[in-house]
């Protein structure tokens, strides 16, 4: 019987190996693909301003492939990562187009001057991935749903070349305070062989230059600093997370969810954002500005213009993902504050950064590995405390409004548990 019960474990756990290792070479690749022609896109419109006067015809472009090809049987591909994780709880299924279709769309949003990341792409191609070999080879329910956590894992872990945080954020993302851990060889496995593919078959490197250069000397004044912070950018990141849901809300009730006119007014307002500003540093995906905020000080304001142009952008239909966007909000305010609370940048910028991520993705585990990786573990204990506190102060507020509560982040809270963010905040308000 014991003889049976570990041929049982080595076979459940070859097989898990097995397709870990098979989603992460095939997300590597088409990872790969998406950061070089990325690159690629981002460089030529930073050459030629003239690129944004297209943005409302790219929108149109993305409305016209989401109406006509972007629905089947009540799954909707414009819910993007909502729909990835409405598959992993049982709610949905991953359309197997959806990963072409959010390449395109990304491809079109960042060479017209959308304000947008990579992220988004990377784990809704996983989802798609996913999804295809869950289909071919007829997987169990369960199973299904461990595939999925592990392309969501393979896509981070690929594009951020952070395989640690990748194997968490695939186990994390899903729920709010419940860690899958059944789904932990699959995710560890597929974000490790993804990052290595990507890396080192392919050759494609992560080009941001982000250092932690001076960490301050240990001190209660310093620990309070950090936690006052920390609650500063999880309320950043909560308005951004608002002001992002209620355009779409309001923009999809006005164009009564026509795609094609939300997203062409949408492409006429960030025209009008540019010109207002008059530069074109926050649209894209800004790495130049987010860079320059570990070094040097950038605009006061930059992180405001950053955090509208995004909300405008992916609130009016535009594709992308939006933990760039966030680390440029984050990196940006930190530099706005670096003077008030007399923190050196490069050390106020990259908690900023991991802080406002951490309070709008709701994976403070996968948020803090994450500093661990990008800053080569200095200054675990602030990145940490301002993980921590960030996601307990940012509420029942996120990216995805599909992420469930298990249990409430605090008593302070007077939320049901087991309930959707997106039924608590319809309830709340």
């Amino acid at each position: 019987m014991t003889n049976q019960k570990y041929r049982v474990f080595f076979v459940i756990l070859s097989k898990w190996i097995f397709w870990g290792t098979i989603v992460g070479l095939v997300i590597g690749t088409t990872t790969a693909f998406l950061l070089s022609t990325n690159d690629y896109l981002g460089e030529i419109r930073e050459k030629n301003n003239w690129l944004v006067y297209f943005l409302p015809i790219g929108g149109l472009l993305i409305g016209y492939l989401y109406m006509n090809y972007g629905k089947k049987d009540g799954n909707n591909i414009a819910e993007g990562n909502n729909l990835i994780i409405d598959a992993v709880n049982g709610k949905a299924r991953v359309l197997r187009r959806m990963g072409f279709l959010v390449y395109l769309g990304t491809f079109v949003t960042i060479i017209f001057g959308g304000s947008t990341g990579r992220e988004g792409a990377a784990i809704q191609m996983g989802g798609s991935i996913s999804e295809t070999l869950n289909q071919f080879f007829k997987s169990h329910i369960l199973d299904k749903k461990i595939l999925l956590m592990s392309g969501i894992s393979a896509g981070f872990g690929a594009a951020f070349g952070t395989p640690i945080s990748g194997a968490v954020f695939g186990m994390e993302m899903t729920s709010v305070g419940k860690i899958k851990f059944e789904a932990f060889v699959p995710c560890l496995v597929s974000s490790f062989v993804g990052h290595y593919v990507t890396v080192h078959a392919w050759g494609v490197e992560h080009k941001e230059k982000l250092f932690v250069k001076h960490i301050p000397d240990l001190s209660p004044i310093l620990f309070l600093k950090v936690i006052v912070l920390a609650i500063i950018f999880s309320l950043v990141a909560v308005l951004y997370c608002q002001l992002r849901h209620e355009i779409q809300k309001r923009s999809e009730k006005i164009f009564k969810e026509n795609h094609m006119k939300r997203a062409f007014v949408g492409g006429l307002l960030v025209i009008a954002l540019t010109w207002m500003v008059g530069t074109q540093d926050y649209n894209g995906r800004s790495l130049p500005m987010l860079e320059q905020a570990f070094t040097e000080s950038v605009p006061p304001f930059a992180f405001l213009a950053k955090l509208i142009f995004t909300a405008v952008t992916l609130g009016m239909g535009f594709v992308g993902g939006e933990a760039i966007p966030l680390f440029f909000i984050g990196a940006t305010l930190g530099n706005a504050l670096s003077e008030i609370f007399h923190l050196p940048l490069s050390f106020i910028a990259p908690l900023g950064m991991v802080a406002v991520f951490c309070g709008g993705a709701n994976t403070p585990i996968a948020a803090f590995l994450l500093a661990v990786e990008l800053f080569d573990g200095k200054g675990v204990e602030y990145f940490f405390i301002a993980c921590l506190i960030s996601y307990i102060c940012s509420g029942h507020h996120g990216l995805w409004p599909s992420q469930t509560l298990y249990p409430p982040k605090s008593r302070l809270y007077s939320v049901v548990e087991s309930e959707t963010i997106k039924n608590i905040e319809k309830n709340k308000f």
